[in-house]
């Protein structure tokens, strides 16, 4: 992302946690600051992309947050997957100081990112969003405007809860096919084909089929969304039955130690294998 808005010609200011990840973005033009409230400084606009509140939450509040370094009248745009009520809190934190927020998670991974093809998913004011659009429109395909703040995490916490148990459905189903003595290409090029094959099917099964996990999307990313979406949900008095049959799976997973391995790895323990 931060590789996209250098191509467009905007000033980039980076920070990470992990200096060593930053530093390449050194030689592409931006500045590698030592702080959130360094990257923050002179800047108009502050994008963050964490995996989680807490890291949100560390990148944002403190001496050496980004809120500490923000100028007024800057905007906020939190693109990580995050609950909706951190997000609100966020915001109002973010107004407390002059300043607003714009909720922009987005839906695509390494490879939408890396070519600009991701979808953002907006909330937060028509105004704040139309100081943001240019870097949004370097960075992605497509921006949709949900509505007010939290509606841009909620849509994709709803996204993502479908998605992990369309994952986990294909590995039980794969699972199931391979155990079964069916000719496993055949029945899977028939499912594709059909109804049932949807996009994350057809981007998933063949990595379960090749045993490729080299990480597109973390599997303990995925755990944990599905774990916020059902916290979400029950807030508004819904019960997400499939999302928690699913976070079970990917919780067997992860206590077979492949959460740094992609989602689809999953699967895996369903083979037997470790």
């Amino acid at each position: 992302m931060a590789r996209r808005l250098l191509g467009a010609g905007f000033p980039v200011a980076v920070y990470n946690r992990d200096r060593t990840k930053a530093a390449a973005l050194k030689t592409a033009g931006a500045v590698v600051a030592d702080s959130p409230r360094e990257a923050a400084a002179g800047a108009a606009i502050m994008i963050s992309m964490v995996a989680d509140d807490a890291a949100s939450r560390a990148i944002w509040l403190g001496e050496q947050g980004g809120l500490a370094g923000a100028a007024r009248g800057a905007v906020l745009v939190e693109c990580s997957t995050l609950t909706v009520s951190w997000v609100n809190e966020l915001a109002r934190a973010a107004a407390a100081r002059g300043l607003e927020l714009i909720d922009a998670p987005v839906a695509g991974s390494k490879p939408s990112a890396a070519s600009g093809e991701l979808k953002f998913l907006v909330g937060g004011g028509a105004a704040a969003l139309e100081k943001v659009r240019p870097a949004l429109n370097a960075m992605g395909q497509s921006i949709t405007h949900f509505g007010p703040t939290g509606s841009g995490a909620r849509v994709k916490l709803i996204n993502n809860f479908m998605a992990g148990v369309h994952v986990v459905a294909w590995a039980e189903a794969l699972t199931w096919i391979e155990q079964s003595g069916l000719d496993r290409g055949k029945t899977v090029d028939f499912l594709l084909a059909g109804a049932t094959g949807s996009p994350i099917a057809k981007t998933i099964a063949p990595r379960m089929i090749a045993d490729d996990y080299a990480p597109n999307f973390f599997l303990k990313l995925m755990a944990k969304d599905l774990g916020y979406a059902i916290s979400e949900a029950a807030a508004q008095g819904g019960k997400l039955t499939t999302a928690a049959a699913a976070l079970e799976r990917f919780k067997q997973a992860l206590a077979a130690g492949h959460g740094e391995k992609d989602m689809a790895a999953v699967v895996l323990p369903l083979r037997g294998k470790s």
